[in-house]
């Protein structure tokens, strides 16, 4: 029997991430808005008053989105009417611009709240914007615990970006 290798090099960074997150550094996604880092090189794709969308770094398929509030915070009865009403909104425009960009058969739409729900940043809470397509899972998950993605996440931004709803005019 041959001993294959798949190399995933990537994966070092999220290995080493694991963990607790720094005293007083927040969460991972308080990090990126503190950063120096513009929104293309953070891979953000929208921004709006109270909350913002980006591609997840790790994500279980392309255009895999995760929309959250800025400020962090775990519980959904933590937000204010505002960041539930524009988080909502946001997560709506989302599944709008990757069906524009990507034209996937299906969506999963999720929030793990809690690490024991599967929340690995469970003090941000986050919605799960994932598209899906007839058959997009492959041997390659359940023999080699990985996920083949076909574009660079910067080309996948820059997709989403683009194909992103204007905002509805409001008022008469």
């Amino acid at each position: 029997m041959t001993l294959e290798r798949l190399w995933a090099g990537w994966r070092a960074t999220y290995v080493a991430s694991v963990g607790p997150p720094a005293a007083g550094g927040g969460s991972v996604f308080t990090q990126i808005l503190a950063s120096a880092l513009s929104d293309v090189d953070a891979n953000i794709v929208h921004r709006g008053p109270t909350c913002f969308a980006l591609l997840n770094t790790y994500p279980y398929a392309t255009a895999h989105t995760l929309v959250l509030p800025y400020r962090e915070v775990a519980d959904l009865e933590d937000l204010t009417a505002a960041e539930v009403a524009e988080l909502w909104a946001t997560v709506t425009a989302a599944v709008a611009a990757i069906k524009a960009a990507y034209r996937p058969e299906g969506f999963n739409v999720g929030i793990n709240l809690g690490r024991p729900a599967g929340g690995s940043v469970s003090e941000h809470l986050h919605v799960h914007v994932v598209p899906r397509w007839t058959g997009d899972s492959n041997f390659m998950t359940a023999v080699a615990n990985t996920r083949t993605l076909p574009e660079a996440l910067v080309d996948t931004a820059a997709r989403i970006r683009a194909a992103w709803p204007a905002a509805p005019s409001v008022g008469p």
